[in-house]
């Protein structure tokens, strides 16, 4: 995974009226969850903002990043966890992190990138990607910017499912009859088989 540097600043204030005052300075609310927990046994949060000029690099993006968080001078290794965005503007109005270590197994969804010219496309027929992400869970360090997925072989009305791949220290947390992409026939690719079968 590729790393990314936060800066952010505690705060106490954490109801909605200091929430709205914050984005009016720039500021996005944050919250990060970790190991600790409360006295009831839920996770405890640590609060704090980040100014928006910074968070976008990584939100605004198709890569996954690992977040070195420096919070007033402590240090955290984080991951994004949820976003909230603004329903007509979509800027941030609110950012869940988690807190990972190099050890513990995290899931996340990385990036599916199609590698080669499918069959199917070469006769004609047009490539279909169903999900832009496979949910993978392994140790932060093992995970990839992306996963490459060969699609060479892939004829027309036939598709790759989550079930028949396979990455080397990652555990596919997607469902396995899940389809990632397809090749489907086209009025071209119907014309052309048409007119090989009449000759």
């Amino acid at each position: 995974m590729l790393e990314i540097n936060l800066s952010g600043k505690k705060r106490t204030d954490v109801g909605k009226k200091a929430s709205r005052m914050m984005r009016k300075e720039g500021l996005v609310p944050c919250n990060l969850y970790g190991e600790k927990r409360g006295s009831n046994g839920l996770p405890e949060a640590i609060s704090f903002s980040v100014p928006f000029s910074e968070l976008r690099k990584a939100i605004y993006t198709p890569n996954i990043y690992v977040i070195n968080l420096d919070i007033d001078g402590e240090k955290h290794i984080a991951i994004i966890k949820e976003l909230q965005f603004h329903p007509v503007t979509d800027a941030p109005l609110h950012v869940d992190f988690f807190e990972v270590t190099p050890e513990k197994p995290i899931t996340v969804g990385v990036p599916v990138n199609l590698v080669g010219l499918a069959a199917g496309v070469r006769l004609g027929g047009r490539m279909s990607l169903s999900i832009r992400q496979i949910k993978v869970t392994a140790p932060y360090k093992q995970i990839p910017e992306k996963l490459d997925i060969d699609v060479t072989n892939l004829e027309i009305g036939k598709s790759i499912k989550v079930g028949s791949l396979k990455f080397d220290g990652l555990e596919l947390a997607t469902p396995a009859e899940v389809i990632v992409c397809s090749v489907k026939m086209t009025r071209a690719a119907q014309a052309a088989a048409a007119a090989a079968a009449e000759g």
